[in-house]
């Protein structure tokens, strides 16, 4: 199983067009979103193409091979034009670690959860980076219509438990393997 996964489109139909050119040619099995869908949020500028329907109308073509997770610019009339639910949470086993996939404003490497997870993948701050602390590895996927700090657009890649952070161009930016965590 290859999964995609990315956050903070914030309604730019131009990235959301590119991150699902990069799901296919990744080849990735789902594509999970951790959050800030439609919305471009009242502290950030309107993205490129900005159409949240037509967001919408792209994520819903791919409704069964996607997981999207709710962020803090997420909202429940969001609900109303998508095909698929916005959940809070989801844990990924790869072997004996376990990963906890949230957007970020709740958990993250300064707000740990207090389960004991061996990986947090989340989004929120805009800006990719992969960073052990306190026993387990934080993983902030970037944005992919929104980058901070002039970080370039990211995803992530999980397969055969090779993590991969991406630009949005396929670069890559930095990587772990799962079975030499602790």
């Amino acid at each position: 199983m290859k999964y995609l996964i990315a956050s903070d489109i914030h309604g730019s139909a131009h990235y959301t067009k590119q991150l699902l050119l990069a799901f296919e040619k990744e080849r990735a099995d789902k594509l999970i979103l951790l959050g800030d869908i439609y919305s471009h949020g009242p502290r950030n500028a309107l993205p490129k193409e900005y159409s949240p329907m037509e967001v919408s109308a792209l994520l819903n073509a791919v409704k069964d091979r996607l997981i999207v997770i709710k962020g803090n610019c997420d909202s429940q009339v969001d609900e109303m034009i998508s095909d698929f639910d916005f959940i809070n949470g989801v844990c990924l086993n790869f072997g004996d670690k376990t990963a906890y996939l949230t957007h970020g404003h709740e958990y993250n490497k300064d707000k740990p959860t207090k389960t004991k997870f061996d990986l947090v993948i989340y989004g929120h701050f805009h800006v990719g980076e992969i960073e052990d602390k306190d026993g387990a590895v934080y993983i902030c996927v970037g944005s992919v219509a929104l980058p901070k700090n002039q970080s370039p657009r990211s995803y992530l890649t999980i397969e055969d438990g090779e993590i991969i952070l991406k630009s949005l161009d396929g670069e890559i930016i930095n990587q772990i393997k799962i079975q030499e965590l602790n």
